[in-house]
């Protein structure tokens, strides 16, 4: 994976794979190629037997300032058809990221911004240092968050979502975690040691559990538990029980040892 421009990707230890943004010079703007190669990334490691878990990073001092405003410039004076082409890219871009068979985990830092935003409501964990800034800027510029917005509602809710967007409002990381846009903050200097630990903790899963886990949430709505549901989950854990995967499970921990999937090492 070493012909991409706008990222990098490295293996931190055994199963995990961190795809970092890497255009500090813009914050880690992204525009239609950082798009097509974060897409490009993720379906590759999705694909890819020995990962485990996928941290998503970015270069330098900030995570993702979101959209690059000369793409953005460029947009405004094409055509509706490449607009259009162009924004189903965005999309299908952050759905790739956002139904990735494998767990991930946004490490942010400094500052999120717009679309850098929805990168992270899109991951699965999100872990921000205590001095990050968040800020969902699209109406300050004309436009409106409409591709991350099914992901900034899922993770905060609707009406927070609505605040956000509306006021373009700076929010620390404090009220973001408050308001479920991440789910932990650390120091800034605890950060890469709080994704480790996540990660150590995402890695004592079955894998293919932790697939059928992200397949089932998919589904889940808040709201009333019909009979759809209750039977949708009632077989779904009927057919996992009889997996390999779950014999093993059961027989490592009334062994009392390390399940075959768990990392040579790794704390039980």
């Amino acid at each position: 994976m070493t012909e991409f421009q706008t990222l990098s990707i490295s293996r931190r230890d055994a199963g995990v794979a961190q795809v970092t943004m890497s255009r500090p010079g813009v914050c880690n703007a992204f525009d239609e190629t950082m798009i097509a190669e974060l897409d490009s990334a993720f379906a590759r490691l999705a694909g890819d037997a020995t990962v485990r878990v996928i941290v998503l990073a970015g270069n330098g001092r900030h995570f993702s300032a979101g959209a690059d405003l000369q793409w953005m410039q460029r947009a405004s004076a094409a055509s509706p058809q490449w607009n259009l082409d162009d924004a189903r890219r965005f999309a299908a871009m952050l759905a790739r990221l956002e139904s990735c068979p494998k767990p991930t985990v946004a490490r942010v830092q400094g500052a999120a911004l717009g679309g850098g935003v929805g990168l992270a409501c899109a991951c699965d964990i999100a872990i921000a240092a205590d001095d990050v800034s968040f800020s969902i800027s699209e109406a300050r510029f004309g436009i409106l968050p409409a591709v991350i917005g099914p992901y900034l509602v899922n993770a905060v809710g609707k009406r927070q979502a609505k605040r956000l967007a509306l006021t373009s409002a700076r929010i620390g990381a404090v009220e973001a975690l408050t308001i479920g846009l991440v789910q932990r903050v650390v120091p800034a200097e605890a950060l890469d040691d709080a994704v480790a630990a996540a990660v150590t903790e995402l890695l004592a899963g079955g894998p293919d559990a932790q697939r059928e886990i992200k397949q089932l949430f998919a589904w889940l709505e808040v709201g009333p538990i019909t009979a759809e549901v209750r039977e949708l989950t009632a077989q779904t854990i009927s057919r996992v029980r009889g997996t390999d995967e779950a014999r093993e499970g059961f027989a490592a921990f009334l062994g009392k040892r390390a399940a075959k999937w768990v990392p040579a090492g790794a704390p039980r």
